[in-house]
């Protein structure tokens, strides 16, 4: 009896540090899930806090690209021996080349920075059917499409619920995933295309649609000027060859030979563009110092891959009074994206 009892205490011990096993497993598993969890939580938190600190150094780094370009066009505008800003190809001396990226190095990364003139673009509130349709047909689009733009954007322009033919008002944004109404005025910003039918982010912002990269229409159309006159001066080979047709490398090499004139009018100007015939000069067209310009800045930390990036439309006062900031835009998602340029 005795040795059946104690084979009885010793099955239960073993059962007892059979359990006790398992619960000691339980427990180690449990802790390294525990442990594997806090690891990766504090690593993401790491990540994050690394990625705020590249963006935030970067953000600065754009930040004072965009000051010392406008710094450099104040400069030029109030200097009795550099009367206008210099058309050069990018150099060390940071003089301003209208559309050109310079970049500079600054503490421990580097900034990419470059004017544009606003009035070498086409004004989208201001021009009329004819000169859309020029514009659209000179950068490739098909009738149909052509007119489907040109329609919705004058309907978006016009203050009354009339659509065109190839046109859309209320009645076709509210039939839309989300519903929105037309403006019924005048576009506050160029981006406000992307709310016109048949303006596609690939259309708008110049990428590859359907095995065709085009012009993008952010590039070539504003609405910061006052006028409706497009200053050949400053004008990018995009806006040339929306203005006048051809291929594009006739409007690059027509924006290069453009550099090299130390004197330059706007016959000369006109002259390089080879267009033959005066009837075949379009019309609208001024040789001036620029007033309105936007200064698109990006700043890389030495190692950083995405660069952080501002934007602002800037007024240059007359008689050295200053500028006036129109619009400014913090941390631009499509700069940010590297490929602008």
């Amino acid at each position: 009896m005795k040795i059946s009892n104690l084979r009885f205490q010793i099955s239960n011990a073993s059962n007892d540090r059979g359990v006790a096993l398992v619960i000691v497993l339980w427990i180690f598993i449990f802790l390294s899930v525990v442990a594997y969890d806090f690891s990766i939580s504090v690593r993401e938190e790491g990540m994050v806090a690394r990625r705020y600190v590249e963006e935030t150094e970067g953000y600065y780094l754009a930040l004072a690209g965009f000051e010392e370009r406008l710094y450099r066009l104040l400069l030029a505008r109030t200097s009795p021996e550099q009367t206008a800003p210099q058309e050069d190809a990018p150099g060390q001396d940071g003089s301003v080349q209208f559309g050109e990226w310079y970049e500079a190095a600054l503490g421990s990364g580097f900034y990419r920075v470059r004017v544009v003139d606003e009035g070498g673009k086409i004004n989208l509130n201001l021009a009329d059917e004819n000169a859309l349709r020029r514009v659209f047909s000179n950068i490739g689009l098909d009738e149909a499409r052509r007119d489907i733009l040109v329609d919705s954007i004058l309907d978006w322009r016009d203050e009354d619920q009339l659509h065109r033919v190839s046109g859309a008002e209320d009645d076709y944004y509210l039939a839309l995933s989300p519903p929105y109404t037309a403006r019924n005025g005048a576009f506050d910003t160029t981006e406000d295309l992307l709310w016109v039918r048949g303006v596609t982010p690939e259309l708008f912002y110049g990428l590859e649609e359907d095995g065709v990269a085009r012009v993008a229409l952010k590039d070539i159309f504003t609405v910061e000027t006052r006028g409706n006159r497009v200053n050949l001066r400053t004008a990018s080979a995009e806006v040339c060859q929306a203005l006048v047709g051809g291929p594009r490398d006739e409007c690059e090499t027509f924006v290069e030979r453009r550099k090299s004139l130390s004197e330059k009018t706007l016959g000369d100007l006109l002259d390089l563009l080879n267009l033959g015939s005066e009837e075949a000069r379009p019309t609208g067209l001024v040789f001036t110092n620029p007033s309105v310009v936007t200064i698109e800045a990006q700043g890389f930390r030495s190692n950083g891959a995405i660069p952080s990036s501002v934007k602002g439309v800037v007024r240059l006062l007359d008689r050295g009074r200053g500028f006036e900031l129109v619009r400014w835009v913090d941390r631009d998602p499509w700069m940010a994206t590297g490929r602008v340029g």
